[in-house]
């Protein structure tokens, strides 16, 4: 049986800034039906960063598309990422991102595998500044 094959377009995802910044997740377990992962996009401003916090059953990709980020790893290594970039976070590893640059950053990042459940996939170590709910990743299928 083939499964349906359906686009998201980013205009039609609502924006999380609970993390900071501005993310979309557009290919989820909820949106799509994934099974293995989930990806979105995001947009930092000058001076905005995305809280620490860490992924206890994903690895995270990030690549960069626009901007200049700072990836801060564990709270010691600092790794600057420009347009072009691409960067890999093992599982549990925290990380944090800082736009560094004048222009908004732009990126696209993807996780996985999935949690066993939606709420254990991200675990914040600092204060998360927004005041949006968690970002909805899992979940019923798709909407």
């Amino acid at each position: 049986m083939t499964r349906l094959i359906e686009k998201v377009s980013i205009d039609a995802v609502a924006p999380n800034t609970r993390r900071g910044g501005d993310l979309r997740v557009l290919l989820s377990p909820r949106t799509v039906g994934a099974t293995s992962g989930f990806m979105g996009a995001g947009w930092l401003r000058p001076g905005e960063h995305i809280t620490e916090h860490y992924h206890p059953y994903s690895e995270e990709f990030l690549y960069l598309v626009r901007g200049t980020l700072v990836a801060r790893i564990d709270g010691e290594r600092e790794i600057t990422l420009t347009a072009g970039d691409a960067l890999m976070v093992p599982k549990s590893i925290r990380h944090r991102l800082d736009n560094v640059g004048d222009e908004e950053a732009f990126f696209v990042f993807h996780a996985g595998p999935l949690a066993p459940r939606p709420e254990l996939g991200h675990v914040d170590t600092e204060a998360v500044t927004g005041t949006d709910g968690v970002p909805l990743v899992g979940g019923g299928g798709p909407r």
